[in-house]
């Protein structure tokens, strides 16, 4: 296997021992290198093993489908640009996802085009991952082939003769075990080289359909007739056509009765012949397995009618027990830290420009920090069932109960996904094919809690739920936690069941999704997804929660005219009359001057709608400078409190828990924070959320939709909950 992994040039491939120098390559002094392959084929785990932690997530230009790249270093004096594309089965594309690898596999006069493309296939199953290869090929792109996984076709008998399969498919062949990283050296030293197209082709077009092909050809300026059969199948689809270059098109499909469906299923049937021929030569089986795999002797259990739901939930309590429990103690340590280092620094100096650091930048940046911890949990958990192939499993399960809310099983991918993130689990319903079924989901998603909402769970969870133990294992506030998010996947699957009956449609959907084999996670794709989501909320969230911070320091420290100094006054003299200790006088002056702020003022105005949900004008100011982003309300909530008192030694818990009301009662009693709990699990109350659906839906009547019904359900649901409990 090491000796033929390094073999570069195969009969019918030119490659050369030369660095490549395209012009194209030359101008940007970097390779473009575009990764593609069957789901399930290990792309994502060679894209991380080619680039580590150089990784970016973008868009691609035009639209809002994610663009992963990345940089590798091929040789020392070589880098590449490497572009993970979406998995795909074939170039016949069904989903948003696929179509931007036609649009961008298409257009050889693209800045994105890429000098070669690196196929990926699943050595114990070639024969399905040679489909992709072929149509490849034939579009005549200068390929790599990525033969992952030899481990899983050896355990299986399968011998693949590397020579015989090279000489088949005319392009180099690198076996690999990209999970162990096994075969990366060799693959990066071809990836270093010049490669050309192979000429070995493995599907010619109907000699019928050549007079239309010719001309396509000819009027676009395309480099082979199976290209020209592309564009014949989508130009409806491929984004960089203009109008009237899909009229001629369209023309020359009417007028040569072109039926893109037929022609697509005999495309392939033909391919999958000329696979098996060339796979007599280049595989053989040397047993034949009696024992049940082992997969499926685990899903047995773990997909099981009743056991397999159990499991699941089990696995739930877990993941939300390690959530709060284990994130607890970095958690304690980062909130003392910062408390720490504010006390420091105003110990030893004064003025307002202290003022604005201590109770401005480092009260949000400590709103930010804490809950590191947990969301570093939260994603590791998820990457690894994601890892070990328990995800799609679960995907499998829910399928049974989606379906009878009116959704598709595609959907739970959106769903599950929304535990972490609406933004791009509103985008993975690009999937879904059913456009009632992709609304329906689009519009349910940010019912999901997501990661943005855990700050506000666990500071609310902390200040009224005990911290004692449930049937000796599970801890209180770790079941409330997941009551939560039960909360909001029932209210999400009740909604969705709501609209089908005002949604009529006679399309039928379907869920078909590939069992990946179960696998020990990889460390290493663990821990790359943790620091890239981890990267993700303190640069992207973190951004916005002390920026709000900042201006909420400077609208809380500063009011109209004379007002602080008038509040200042009166709290004097009401702290005289009271005979308070000069303590509580410091203390009762800065909660005078904060009323009596900008910030006050408009809290005020705002106070008697939320009034009845048990909510009080600091409260108000939160629940709006939240609407950027939902964690923004912990680090707003201990800005207010750390403006103009003694109070930055404290965490923010500890600020929350000795807020008094005007019975000098503590404020945030039971009644008060589940109301504002049950609030967070149904409001918007996210910016980025109402973006996405609009992009997704190309205009406003589903966001505003969601704004409003979200909002309505959230201010509903608070209400009857502060009614019963106060």
């Amino acid at each position: 296997m090491s000796s033929a992994g390094i073999r570069i040039a195969p009969a019918g491939a030119a490659a050369s021992a030369a660095t490549l120098e395209a012009t194209g390559a030359a101008s940007r002094g970097l390779t473009r290198i575009a990764l593609i392959g069957n789901p399930n084929s290990g792309k994502t785990s060679l894209f991380n093993q080619l680039t580590g932690l150089n990784q970016k997530v973008g868009n691609f230009p035009g639209v809002t489908v994610d663009r992963k790249t990345g940089v590798s270093q091929l040789t020392p004096h070589h880098r590449a640009e490497i572009i993970d594309l979406p998995g795909t089965y074939s170039l016949y594309p069904k989903s948003l996802d696929e179509k931007v690898i036609t649009d961008l596999l298409y257009d050889r006069a693209s800045a994105q085009y890429p000098d070669f493309v690196v196929v990926t296939a699943d050595a114990s199953n070639l024969r399905r991952n040679l489909l992709l290869f072929t149509q490849l090929a034939d579009l005549g792109l200068p390929l790599v082939l990525a033969l992952n996984m030899m481990d899983v076709a050896a355990q299986h008998g399968i011998n693949i003769d590397l020579d015989a399969l090279q000489q088949e498919l005319g392009v180099p062949v690198i076996p690999m075990n990209a999970r162990k990283g096994i075969g990366v050296a060799a693959l990066k030293i071809v990836m270093a080289q010049q490669l050309d197209a192979g000429t070995n082709r493995f599907y010619e077009p109907d000699e019928t359909l050549l007079p239309m092909l010719r001309q396509i050809r000819y009027y676009f300026n395309l480099h082979n007739d199976y290209l020209a059969l592309h564009y014949a199948h989508q130009f409806r689809h491929i984004s960089f056509l203009s109008a009237d270059d899909k009229a001629y098109i369209g023309e020359l499909v009417a007028k040569y009765n072109f039926e893109p469906t037929a022609r697509q299923a005999q495309e392939t049937i033909d391919r999958y012949n000329r696979i098996n021929e060339l796979l007599l030569d280049a595989v053989s089986v040397t047993r034949t397995e009696k024992a049940e795999p082992y997969s499926n002797r685990l899903d047995r259990v773990l997909t099981h009618r009743v056991w397999g739901y159990l499991i699941f939930l089990l696995i739930l309590f877990l993941l939300f027990q390690a959530v709060f429990s284990w994130a607890s103690y970095p958690m304690e340590l980062i909130d003392q830290g910062v408390a720490w280092i504010n006390s420091l620094i105003q110990s030893n100096f004064n003025g307002p420009l202290i003022s604005l650091l201590t109770e401005g930048v480092l009260a949000g940046l400590g709103g930010v920090l804490i809950f590191i911890p947990q969301i570093a949990l939260l994603f590791a958990f998820i990457a690894v069932l994601e890892e070990t192939g328990y995800m799609a499993r679960v995907t499998f399960m829910m399928d049974r109960i989606m379906r009878k809310f009116g959704l598709n099983g595609k959907s739970v991918v959106p769903l599950i996904s929304g535990m972490a993130c609406a933004v791009p689990a509103i985008m993975s319903a690009r999937t879904i094919e059913n456009r009632k079924d992709r609304m329906i989901t689009i519009f349910v998603t940010p019912l999901m809690s997501c990661s943005a909402r855990i700050p506000v769970y666990t500071v609310l969870i902390g200040l009224v739920v005990p911290d004692q133990p449930v049937l000796g294992v599970f801890n209180l506030r770790g079941v409330a936690l997941m009551g939560l998010y039960l909360l909001g996947f029932v209210s999400a699957v009740g909604s969705a069941w709501v609209l089908k009956l005002f949604m009529k449609t006679k399309e039928r959907s379907y869920f078909i999704m590939e069992f990946p084999v179960y696998r020990w996670p990889r460390w290493k794709n663990v821990g790359l997804t943790i620091v890239e989501k981890v990267k993700a909320f303190v640069f992207q969230a973190g951004k916005v929660i002390v920026a709000i911070s900042v201006i909420l320091w400077v609208l809380a420290s500063y009011g109209p005219g004379n007002a602080l100094e008038q509040a200042e006054q009166r709290a004097r003299t009401s702290a005289t009359a009271q005979r308070m200790s000069e303590a509580e006088v410091e203390s009762h002056i800065a909660s005078e001057k904060l009323e009596s702020s900008y910030a006050g003022q408009f809290g005020h105005l705002i106070e008697p709608a939320i009034r009845p949900l048990g909510f009080d004008w600091k409260i108000g100011i939160s629940l709006l400078t939240s609407f950027a982003a939902r964690e923004v309300f912990v680090g707003t909530m201990s800005t207010i409190y750390s403006v103009g008192q003694d109070a930055n030694e404290l965490t923010v818990q500890q600020k929350l828990a000795a807020e008094k009301g005007p019975d000098g009662q503590p404020f945030f009693t039971p009644a008060r924070a589940g109301s504002l709990l049950v609030f967070y699990v149904f409001a918007m109350q996210c910016m980025s959320t109402l973006a996405t659906t609009y992009r997704e839906t190309k205009g406003w009547t589903w966001p505003l939709l969601q704004l409003f019904y979200m909002s309505g359900l959230a201010y509903l649901a608070s209400l009857l909950v502060y009614q019963v409990l106060k």
